[in-house]
């Protein structure tokens, strides 16, 4: 049986909602919906694009600690407040994304949290089996 490993960021949310940053099973991390927001402040209010770079930043953090990259991962989901947004935030991703290429959603939801959270993305990441290579 895998081993479950749980990841904090130490945001107060996480035991208010009951969740974790970051979950490891396996080879396979699972990270949490995350908006550009660090020690309760929302980041970039207005940008669309600067959020999601911290977006992406935050998850490169919380992957690396759970022994993954970027590379690793194979799945996003993105979540915006206004679709026009799309643009922006796929720029931002592309940067992030262009050679990884992971399969990944954009939708449009009516709001987040907070309302200068224009943005949030999901995660998924696969280590690769180091006997396999």
């Amino acid at each position: 049986m895998s081993v479950r490993k749980n990841y904090s960021s130490g945001a107060v949310w996480e035991d208010i909602v009951g969740y974790s940053r970051a979950v490891k099973v396996g080879e396979v991390v699972e990270v949490a919906g995350t908006t550009a927001s660090r020690a309760g402040s929302v980041l970039h209010p207005g940008n669309a694009y600067l959020q999601t770079q911290e977006i992406i930043q935050i998850a490169k953090e919380v992957l690396e600690r759970a022994g993954s990259k970027l590379e690793d991962v194979i799945r996003t989901r993105m979540y915006v407040t206004d679709i026009e947004d799309w643009e922006q935030v796929g720029k931002a991703h592309g940067e992030a994304f262009r050679d990884i290429k992971p399969a990944t959603t954009l939708v449009e939801v009516s709001g987040l949290v907070h309302p200068d959270m224009l943005v949030e993305i999901e995660f998924t990441a696969v280590i690769p089996n180091k006997s396999a290579n």
